[in-house]
């Protein structure tokens, strides 16, 4: 099994579309007012938002996206307007990530994680 795409939902598609291909992700489909398809950078995942008339309550969607040059990356963003809710730091769990909310609050995380992503310390075998 090989995980290829999560949607996610949006009040504004129009806006939202506008974030994520700043973001950098490429659009792919664009059913407008309904529904739009990115295709990532690197590999081989999609990601999509679909319009809904209200938004879940609570904490929400966390989304990760991983980049190889995380500094790089959220200076090049920062540049474009982006707001981001924390720089990037190094976490205890080994990754190196910076948080940002997209239009519709989803809680965005850019991260580095290199071989721990997937052989942290602490993976059982």
């Amino acid at each position: 099994m090989n995980l290829n795409q999560i949607t996610i939902p949006s009040l504004e598609l129009t806006k939202a579309i506008q974030f994520y291909q700043t973001l950098g992700l490429n659009l792919i489909v664009n059913s407008l007012p309904h529904y739009a398809r990115f295709e990532c950078k690197d590999g081989n995942s999609t990601f999509s938002i679909h319009q809904v008339e209200q938004l879940p309550i609570g904490d929400g969607i966390w989304i990760y996206f991983e980049c190889e040059e995380l500094d790089e990356e959220v200076e090049r963003l920062t540049s474009k307007g982006f707001v981001f809710e924390e720089m990037p730091n190094d976490k205890s769990w080994l990754w190196r990530e910076a948080r940002l909310k997209d239009p519709d609050n989803n809680q965005l995380i850019l991260y580095h994680a290199g071989n721990n992503r997937l052989n942290p310390p602490w993976r059982i075998n």
